[in-house]
This record gives structure tokens, C-alpha cells and sequence, in this order.
């Protein structure tokens, strides 16, 4: 042994050795397969820059994309009980919401924030659908609750972002009592004669559809989204016929009157806020950081 063996051949060696490769560094669009660098896709809000397609967002990813500067106050949500119905499958339900809450990082399935939109202030309500495929289970109830009593108490608008596989299976019946809960809840906002505004994204289903995320005073909807009680394929079964192409996508919704917008992720900020305006009766939306500049003045008569 000396310094060649110990020294100048693992230098040489280190060379020629293959630097691994990151595997999260390309993401392929599930739309026209195309191979998509992580930092492109992040960039353009997780859409496919290809062919546009929408990819799913987390509440907290959506809402540094929305916000102005990406800021915003997380308001609180009370918990419920835990596992009410003692449920078990194949798993036990507290199990299966320890699973999610280490995979997402989040407690629940749906995020509740106040901050600003191109300078215009809003309640934001946002669901998770990788947690538990967004389940509409008693926390969500809880959480448009307080999102609707904080929004009245400020006397704010409110922007719900809808992305559900329906209720909760493991929360049974109590699951289905946030439709009518929460149908409460948006009445509230009603009397406070404050907006409410629905984004529908990808997917929307079940017994969120049938509940909040059909109330919305403007009802929007990102390219592609699935929105539907009850699936294509379920009906296709229960029917015995075939389905017109597109059929429950944003566009063939928008096209029977179902929806007012179908709308670009990237321009929604704008699109959201300057609707709130006109429905408060603020003035237009200023772009930029300068503030609106002053009315002129009144002409002096000679």
C-alpha cells in the first residue's frame, strides 16, 4: 500500500464514476405524455406546457401561486372527534388519516387562509385532494363553517377551490351531514350579502358537487375538470348507453349552462379579483405595485 494505491487511484477512479441522477427531476404529463423538467412545471403552476393541461395543486402550492407574494394567515379550524364511528376496513381509520397526514404533511384535507389578491382582500378556501382523495368528512364541514363566519365577521368575499372523491366513507352518515352544514354555512354569506365564488378543479365528485361546490355565486372551473355527482362510467354501466365525448368535463359544462367561466389556472388571480371588485363595488384592479393614481379634478367653471 502507498500513496498511488491510496491516493491517486481513488482520485482517478472518482472521474469516471456515474454521478446519479435525482428521479423527481422530470415529471411526464398524464395528458399527451411529454416529459416535463420539475422547475418548468413549477414554474407555469403545474400546468402541462405542452398540451395545458391542468395537474393537480396542493392547497398550500395553490395558495403561494394565488396570494399576492405568496403570503397568507392560515385560520384555524376546530377539530372533530377522531374516529367517531370506531370504523374499520382493511385498516383502521385512525391509521389510515395518520397515513395521509405523513404523506401530505397537512392534518386534513382542506386549508382555510385570509390574505390579498392583486391587492384585494379575500377568505380562501382550499381541499386537498391527495388527502384521503379530498373526502368531504366532518373537518371539512368545520372548515367552510369557520371560513363562511370568518369572512362575515370581516365582511370579506369568499374563493372556495373544490377537488373531492365525495364524502367520507369512514365518517358514514356524519360525513353526509356536512352537505346540509355546510349549504348553511353559504347562506350565511348570502345574508351578509357577501360574494361567493367556486374554482371547480380536477376532479370534483360526489357529495361536494352536490353540496358548496354547486352554491357558488360565480361558478368557474379549470380546463378538464371533472365534475359530476356520479361518474361516466357509472352511468355508462347503470344506462347500458354510451356517453357524448367530453361528457362532465368544464367544457361540456359550460356549453349546457352549468358553469359561467372555464378558466387557465395562470389567469385566475386576475379573472377572480377583478370579479370580487365589481361585486363590492371597488374600483378596477391596479396591476403592478403602484398604487391607482388619483381621480382628476373637477373642471373650474370661468
Amino acid at each position: 500500500m502507498n500513496w498511488i494505491t491510496n491516493y491517486v487511484r481513488p482520485t482517478i477512479d472518482s472521474f469516471f464514476t456515474k454521478r446519479e441522477m435525482p428521479e423527481n427531476l422530470w415529471e411526464k404529463c398524464p395528458a399527451c405524455g411529454t416529459m416535463l423538467f420539475h422547475r418548468e412545471l413549477t414554474d407555469n403552476s403545474q400546468v402541462c406546457t405542452s398540451c395545458g393541461h391542468h395537474m393537480p395543486l396542493t392547497p398550500r402550492e395553490r395558495f403561494a401561486g394565488f396570494f399576492d407574494g405568496g403570503l397568507f394567515q392560515e385560520i384555524q379550524v376546530p377539530a372533530p372527534l377522531p374516529d367517531p364511528l370506531q370504523f374499520r376496513d382493511q385498516k383502521k381509520y385512525p391509521d389510515r388519516m395518520k397515513t395521509a397526514q405523513k404523506t401530505t404533511g397537512e392534518k386534513e384535507a382542506m386549508l382555510v387562509a385570509e390574505g390579498e389578491v392583486l391587492r384585494t382582500r379575500i377568505v380562501a378556501v382550499a381541499q386537498d385532494f391527495s388527502f384521503m382523495a379530498g373526502s368531504m368528512g366532518m373537518y371539512v364541514g368545520n372548515a367552510i363553517i369557520a371560513a363562511c363566519q370568518h369572512a362575515v365577521d370581516r365582511k370579506l368575499p369568499l374563493v372556495l377551490f373544490s377537488a373531492a372523491g365525495g364524502a367520507r366513507m369512514q365518517e358514514g352518515i356524519l360525513s353526509l351531514m356536512q352537505m346540509p352544514r355546510t349549504t348553511v354555512a353559504v347562506d350565511m354569506l348570502r345574508e351578509a350579502g357577501l360574494p361567493y365564488i367556486v374554482v371547480l378543479t380536477d376532479p370534483t365528485t360526489g357529495g361536494v358537487t352536490a353540496s358548496y361546490a354547486m352554491l357558488g355565486d360565480v361558478q368557474i372551473a379549470e380546463p378538464g375538470a371533472l365534475i359530476c355527482f356520479a361518474g361516466p362510467r357509472v352511468i355508462e354501466q347503470t344506462i347500458r348507453e354510451t356517453l357524448p365525448e367530453g361528457f362532465q368535463r368544464a367544457e361540456y359544462l359550460l356549453e349546457h349552462g352549468m358553469l359561467d367561466r372555464v378558466t387557465p389556472r395562470k389567469e385566475q388571480r386576475a379573472e377572480i379579483a377583478t370579479i370580487l371588485r365589481m361585486l363590492t363595488g371597488q374600483s378596477a384592479v391596479v396591476h403592478g405595485d403602484l398604487p391607482a393614481p388619483p381621480p382628476p379634478a373637477p373642471a373650474q367653471a370661468e
